[in-house]
Order: C-alpha cells, then sequence, then structure tokens
C-alpha cells in the first residue's frame, strides 16, 4: 500500500511578468520519502519549493499540502551585513508564531531548548545567533521548524555558504531526525553530504521536469560521508556543480517575530 501523499502539484505554473519559471510541473511527494530537489541556478528549484508550500501563488494547476502548521519551512539564510541581535532560543520559539497567534505559549523557552538539543545546540540557547558560525545558525532554523512538530521538513538550500565541516554536521542532523520518521524535502546544487540520506531525486532544468527517480550513485571509493562527490551524467544537467554563491549570516527575514519576541521576553 503507498504511503499517505504530503504534496502534490498538477499542471504547476509560475509566471513573474513574462517569464514563465514553472511550465506545467506534475509532481507527488509521500511521506516516509526524502526528496532532493536539483537543478542550476535559475531552473525553477526553489520557486518549485515555495509553491508547494503555499508561500508563492501559482499562475496556474493545483498543489494539494499539508495544513501549514503541520509544515516546517527552512528558508535560505538571509544575505545581511549585519543579524538580528536574538539568542538561538529567541529565534528558535519565533516559530512558534503564526499570523493567528501573535504571542508565545506557556513552556516556550522548554520547547525551545528540546528542538535546538534536537540540532545539537541545547548548549547554545542563550548565545546570539550572531556569534554562531554559518552552519550553527542553518541548525538553528531547522530547530524553529522542528519546534512546530512539522510531518514534513522542507529546507532551500541549507548547504548555501555553509562550509565542509559544517555540511557534515548537518547530514548527521538530518539523518537523524529521518530515522525518526520525518519527511524531508531538500533544495540542493549537488547532493554532497546528503547522498547517504536521499531516496529520489528531482532535476529541473528551465522550469521542467527532466529527472525524477533513484539519486545518483557515489563515485566510486568516494562513499562515506563527508567524501561523496555526486555529478549527474546528464548533458543537460551538467550545470549543478555550479559554484554555490556566498551568503552572509543574518536572519532578517525573521525581524518582525523576533522583534514581537524579545519585547514580549523583556517586557518592553
Amino acid at each position: 500500500m503507498a504511503e499517505p501523499v504530503i504534496f502534490e502539484a498538477r499542471d504547476l505554473q509560475v509566471r513573474f511578468g513574462q517569464a514563465k519559471v514553472l511550465r506545467g510541473v506534475n509532481v507527488v511527494i509521500r511521506r516516509g520519502e526524502v526528496v532532493a530537489v536539483l537543478g542550476a541556478n535559475g531552473s525553477g528549484k526553489s520557486t518549485l519549493i515555495r509553491s508547494l508550500v503555499g508561500i508563492q501563488e501559482p499562475s496556474g494547476g493545483t498543489v494539494v499540502r499539508p495544513d501549514p502548521a503541520r509544515i516546517g519551512f527552512v528558508p535560505q539564510r538571509a544575505s545581511a551585513a549585519g543579524g538580528i541581535p536574538a539568542t538561538a532560543a529567541e529565534v528558535v520559539a519565533s516559530g512558534m508564531l503564526t499570523g493567528r497567534r501573535m504571542w508565545l505559549p506557556r513552556g516556550w523557552r522548554a520547547r525551545a531548548v528540546a528542538a535546538l538539543d534536537e540540532v545539537g545546540l541545547a548548549d547554545r540557547a542563550d548565545d546570539a545567533t550572531i556569534h554562531l558560525s554559518g552552519g550553527q545558525q542553518q541548525r538553528v532554523l531547522i530547530a524553529r521548524a522542528l519546534v512546530r512538530d512539522p510531518e514534513v521538513l522542507v529546507l532551500d538550500e541549507p548547504l548555501a555558504g555553509v562550509d565542509a565541516a559544517s555540511q557534515h554536521h548537518l547530514a548527521m542532523t538530518l539523518g537523524q531526525l529521518i530515522r525518526h520518521g520525518l519527511t524531508v524535502v531538500v533544495v540542493l546544487h549537488e547532493i554532497g553530504d546528503f547522498a547517504p540520506l536521499i531516496t529520489r531525486a528531482i532535476v529541473l532544468r528551465h522550469g521542467v521536469i527532466v529527472s525524477d527517480g533513484r539519486p545518483p550513485l557515489a563515485a566510486p571509493g568516494h562513499d562515506s560521508p563527508g567524501h561523496i562527490h555526486q555529478h549527474l551524467h546528464d548533458a543537460r544537467t551538467n550545470e549543478l556543480t555550479t559554484q554555490i554563491e556566498e551568503h552572509e549570516s543574518g536572519f532578517n527575514q525573521f525581524a518582525p517575530q523576533i522583534d514581537g519576541l524579545t519585547n514580549h521576553h523583556h517586557g518592553g
């Protein structure tokens, strides 16, 4: 018996002005899958993810998704010259806020620390995020998504601007979550350290899916975590090795929530 459907897109189309970013995409993602969405810059992979979770309004077609409260979305880390002076626990707690509830529930701190513990950062709960490394900041964002107790975790380019050691730590963190049964959808330029975790790879090019199936095999002799070099040999997708542009640290996309949270927390 097939697992329940988490996301389903039928003839999904997205336009920005005259530009067609997604051109009739059909995809079904089921519970328990670990799906990598791959493609070069401009292929439409982030737009697909944002459409699936409900951030981007489609221009055509339909999308079936879980209740938004059951989706843990981890956006790309913001590019910013500085950062929001909030602690890791406060950033995670902002994930408990919604458009309908802009105050924290009782026991919010214990929940935030528990989520940080899931990503190995409980000991950094009171540290300002601007003092954390890029990889640690990314794990804080994952904890922010996990604090919602999601049915599915969706990550948009979590490896952007993260060094090799931190990529390995992120892969280990996700591996633990997947072993506990979490469904994961992750946008990547190349699979890298995530290779042992991925059960399916969807490859986009120019807004259409050009491949959907088992992930590519690791090169011989490079199948240990931290040393996996993935290459898609299809000529249509050789752009996947494009250098990832470095992102500055920052959490500016969460500024309104965190500002409200810190004012509440400090009695301001």
